[in-house]
This record gives structure tokens, C-alpha cells and sequence, in this order.
């Protein structure tokens, strides 16, 4: 068990996390299996932010030059008062960004970073179709059976099933999700569609009561597109068992209606599609059990409020990959040890950041609302809050509690 070469790996999921952990197994020589329940390799969502604490990995591991034609490198990051279009902060996050952090802070299509991943990992080590419904972990290794009749044998199996993971809901016994209080709507608009939008090159935040929207520029063959991710409170139970539900035209802009010019034409600019519940999951005290261990949102779901879920994801690949191919003659349980002992407190504070700044984004006029102003309109408070999240190196493990940062800022 202790030889790294010998040790089968099954991964559960063919998202960002799962084919991110296998090409950080590759290159250490370290062969695995990604059992994938789609048909075909696609992800839920529109686009999504890599910081430099994630793209930092696939530029030291040759990728860039992939990116290079698919990715928009952003420009700027700006906070605004979602009625009136003030800046309240606006910060160079370019050349400036790139070399504090060394390396992009971009914008890309969720489906074009898959692509590049798998790519990368060859489809011959991704089985398709192979839906989860159980794991039988009593024997002389860990068997997965599949809703198709299958099965696999495995001496480690990795859950990187996402936020709705079947192998963490295995693993407790139960379902264990929160719904944060908030829905959601998400978007791609052309830019052109966008003639009032400032800033198109920005990362922005549009702030309001109760209320915020972000958006972000995304590259490729969407070079001139526009992400956008609509958030609202609604502390309301979510009604649904699912965690989309399909929305009705008008309700993207129900409480947008006297918002900023550009703001109204962005939601106007295309269809509803689904409204989304933001869900998010407690701290395990440890992440695995027997020969099953949870990675990314499997381990620690997380609300988008800082844009690190699939962050947070490929942090943890690098650093689980390492501690496998490090395990030399160290017991499995060791090995499981150390990477929930160097992530487990680095997630945890991020996930708390990102539900805390939910609040913040949403404060009603007041004195707190003056505060945050004023916190994020200063390049001090705003190196410190990128310092913390986008200038950790996953892959430095000296001391890790002493690296961890704070909360939103």
C-alpha cells in the first residue's frame, strides 16, 4: 500500500478538481482512473475566475500557452454602488498583479478549462457514463458500483463529485447541504449588447441592499463576452429539491428595476434560464474515511461570494497529489493525515470568508455600509484581501496554519 506506483486510484468526477488531481498525479508518474456520471465531459455554469493561487499551477505545468488564446486577462478590479454606478474602489489587478502573485488573475468559458484539462489528462483514463450508487469499503480494497451494473476496484478512491457529491453523502450516511439564504442567476451577454457598461475589461461588483451583481470578461472565441452572475437574498427556504429550479422572464430583474442604466441592460441583454439556490456545507473534522477521501467542494462546498470554489479545488489537487506521491512507505491513513492537515485549515477560512463577504456586499445604507466603502476603497485593505487568497502557493508546505490569512479583508 505504501508503494505510490502500486496504489490504484479511482477519482469520482470529471470536473475541474477530479482532471486537475489527475494531471498533478501524471506528472508525478502516478497513473488514476476519473469515473464520470455525464455522458460527456461538460460543466453546470457559464464561466468561471482562475486566481493566481490556481493559475499559478497550470503555467508551471506548461499550460499557459493553452489559456493564451481562450482567456481574458482582467484589468481591473472595481466595486460599485449598484444604483448610482459609483466606483468605490477601483484597483489595477494586470501587470501589477501579475508580478505580486506570479502569474494571471482571468476570465474563462467553464467548458473551453475542461477541455484544456482533459486534453491534458487523455480520454483514455476518463470512463463516461459511470453514475455513483454505492462503495463498498470492507474488503481488501474499495469496490464502486455504478447505477449501470458495473463495478471498479480501487485501493484509494478520491471524491471530487462537486457540491452535490454522492461519495460524501456515502461516506456520512446522509445529505448534509445548508442553503445560504441567497438564489442566484447567471449569464453570458455579448458584448456589443453592452453599450453602458464601463469598464468592460473589469472584474466588477455592482452593490445594493440585499442585492449584488458580479461580471467579468470572459475569452476565446467569447473574447468579446461578458459573464455575469446575479445574486439576491432570499432567506426564504429554498422550496425546491433541486438546486436549480427554471425562473420565469422578469424575475432576474425583480429588484434591479431601478438600478444603474448598465445593469438593466446587462439583464435585459438574454433569457432567464434557471434560477439557482447557493448552498453550502459545514466543516468535516476530517475528510475521509477508510480508503475514501474528499477534495474541492466534495470536501468543502463553498458560496461564490470570492469566486474560489474551483480554486479552492485545484489547491487541493496539487496538494493531495503531493502527499501521494510522497507517502513512500507511510500508511494510507498517514498519507490522508497530512493533506487534510495542510488544507483543511486553508479551506476553512476561505469558506468563511466567502459566506461573511455575502453580507458585506449586501449592506444596507448606514455606517457599516460607510466602513466597507472606505475598506474597499483603499489599496492597502485591498493588497491584504488579495495577499491572503490569490498570493498563497498550495504547493509551499512549511507551516501551513501560519499562511492562512483572515477573513473578507
Amino acid at each position: 500500500m505504501g508503494d505510490k506506483n502500486k496504489l490504484s486510484i479511482a477519482v469520482v468526477g470529471g470536473g475541474i478538481g477530479g482532471l486537475t488531481l489527475a494531471i498533478a498525479l501524471k506528472r508525478h508518474g502516478i497513473d488514476c482512473k476519473i469515473y464520470e456520471q455525464t455522458d460527456e465531459l461538460r460543466e453546470v455554469g457559464a464561466a468561471i475566475a482562475l486566481s493566481a493561487n490556481a493559475m499559478r499551477f497550470y503555467e508551471q505545468w506548461g499550460l499557459g500557452p493553452a489559456f493564451d488564446e481562450l482567456a481574458f486577462e482582467m484589468s481591473h478590479l472595481i466595486h460599485r454602488d449598484g444604483k448610482s454606478g459609483r466606483i468605490i474602489g477601483k484597483h489595477s489587478i494586470a501587470s501589477d498583479y501579475r508580478k505580486r502573485y506570479g502569474s494571471r488573475y482571468i476570465g474563462i468559458h467553464r467548458a473551453e478549462l475542461q477541455k484544456i484539462l482533459f486534453t491534458e489528462v487523455g480520454l483514455e483514463n476518463i470512463y463516461l457514463n459511470k453514475c455513483l450508487s454505492n462503495i463498498d469499503d470492507s474488503g481488501d480494497c474499495a469496490v464502486l458500483h455504478f447505477k449501470d451494473g458495473s463495478s471498479a476496484e480501487a485501493d484509494l478512491v478520491i471524491g471530487a463529485d462537486g457540491a452535490r457529491s454522492t461519495v460524501r453523502t456515502l461516506m456520512l450516511g446522509y445529505d448534509d447541504y445548508i442553503y445560504a439564504g441567497y438564489t442566484a442567476f447567471r449569464g453570458i451577454v455579448p458584448i456589443e449588447k453592452l453599450p453602458k457598461l464601463p469598464d468592460p475589461a473589469a472584474i466588477q461588483f455592482w452593490m445594493g441592499d440585499g442585492c449584488h451583481l458580479l461580471h467579468y470578461p470572459i475569452g476565446g472565441e467569447r473574447s468579446g463576452d461578458v459573464n455575469f452572475f446575479l445574486v439576491q437574498r432570499d432567506p426564504t427556504p429554498w422550496p425546491h429539491r433541486q438546486w436549480t429550479a427554471p425562473a420565469t422572464e422578469g424575475e432576474q430583474r425583480k429588484y434591479f428595476g431601478d438600478w444603474h442604466p448598465a445593469v438593466v441592460e446587462m439583464l435585459s441583454s438574454v433569457p432567464v434560464g434557471d434560477r439557482w439556490a447557493m448552498n453550502y456545507r459545514m466543516m468535516l473534522g476530517r475528510w475521509s474515511k477508510g480508503r475514501i477521501t474528499l477534495m474541492g467542494d466534495a470536501a468543502h462546498a463553498i458560496v461564490p461570494h470570492h469566486g474560489q470554489g474551483a480554486n479552492q479545488s485545484i489547491e487541493d489537487a496539487v496538494v493531495l497529489a503531493d502527499c501521494i506521491a510522497d507517502m513512500g512507505s507511510s500508511s494510507l491513513s498517514d498519507m490522508q493525515k497530512r493533506y487534510e492537515h495542510l488544507r483543511h485549515g486553508r479551506a476553512r477560512k476561505v469558506v468563511h470568508a466567502s459566506v461573511t463577504t455575502g453580507d458585506m456586499l449586501h449592506l444596507p445604507e448606514g455606517k457599516n455600509r460607510d466602513q466597507r466603502d472606505a475598506r474597499l476603497a483603499s489599496a492597502k485593505a485591498m493588497q491584504h484581501h488579495l495577499d491572503w487568497i490569490h498570493g498563497f502557493d498550495a504547493s509551499n508546505f512549511a507551516e501551513p496554519d501560519a499562511r492562512q490569512g483572515g477573513t473578507w479583508m
